[in-house]
């Protein structure tokens, strides 16, 4: 299991995946808005999403979990 973490408090502009979509290494899967720049965060590991933990409009705050992968 690797899990795709926030690396800026900010907030979740859109989600790019869907739970059961393969994903490869340096794939862009949550851009989170951040003092109105747009910030692509990356799946470091290639897999299948298995979870998708945030919603789009939602606050999150560095490190907190974004999108399990498989």
């Amino acid at each position: 299991m690797a899990e795709v973490e926030a690396h800026i408090t900010g907030t979740v502009w859109k989600i790019e995946c869907e739970v059961g979509q393969s994903i490869d290494e340096g794939d862009t899967v949550v851009i989170l808005e951040s003092m109105k720049m747009e910030m692509p965060v990356e799946a470091e590991d290639a897999g299948t999403v298995k979870e998708i933990l945030c919603e789009e409009g939602q606050a999150v705050n560095e490190g907190d979990t974004l999108v399990v992968l498989e």
